[in-house]
């Protein structure tokens, strides 16, 4: 039995992160909750505990993917892409959230599962450890939007800067305030701010990449 989840569907920055982790019975490291219910120093004990004792995948959808297709069936297409991503495919998998994923064996979608399901918590474990690394990974080829302290999120500090400086190539063309901000600083682009019609697209956006770990 696998659990998936997935963060960073708020953010104006970055890729939506998705993991999917199959816990072992016998060694399921004590302590895992929702991420959200967890310190940073904690996140990060039980990321390496989850990485020493399961079997886990991750797969992100990159700020491409998520102009291209909308946020949604961005974060599903990763869940799904993780759990493929698997060694080995489970016989079931529980995804939190209200929508199951196109997974080739049996999927219940769990509401409040990173709260419910062992498995669903460690991949939101894994899976916003990972995005916060890599956002602050971002903050040193971006500096001066401050990814590394709010990730992305679309907190006053971040909206000051992306006011200030114009969007980046890692945020999100068509969430609101970015669009704002590529006015102010490239009026050209206005006929880009009205979403074309993504859902027929079926090719892929070469820069997402899965990983098994």
């Amino acid at each position: 039995v696998a659990g998936c989840d997935e963060a960073g569907r708020g953010p104006l920055a970055g890729p939506v992160v998705a993991a999917a982790v199959v816990l072992d019975p016998k060694r399921i490291p004590k302590g895992i909750d929702d991420s959200k219910r967890l310190t940073a120093e904690r996140r990060e004990e039980l990321f390496e505990e989850i990485c020493a004792t399961s079997s886990f995948a991750v797969a992100f959808a990159s700020p491409a993917r998520i102009d291209r297709d909308n946020i949604l069936r961005a974060s599903l297409w990763a869940l799904a892409r993780a759990v493929r991503a698997l060694p080995e495919m489970p016989k079931h998998v529980f995804v939190d959230g209200r929508d199951r994923i196109d997974a080739p064996c049996d999927c219940d979608a769990v509401i409040g599962g990173d709260g419910l399901v062992v498995s669903i918590a460690a991949a939101s474990i894994i899976a916003k450890v990972t995005r916060d690394r890599l956002m602050s990974a971002l903050a040193l080829d971006c500096p001066g939007y401050g990814f590394e302290t709010h990730k992305g999120y679309a907190v006053p500090e971040h909206r000051e800067a992306l006011d200030r400086l114009g969007p980046s190539i890692h945020h999100r063309r068509f969430f609101a305030p970015v669009i704002a901000a590529r006015l102010k600083h490239y009026p050209e682009t206005a006929e880009e701010t009205i979403e074309p019609d993504l859902f027929a697209v079926d090719g892929e956006v070469t820069s997402d990449i899965s990983a098994t770990i």
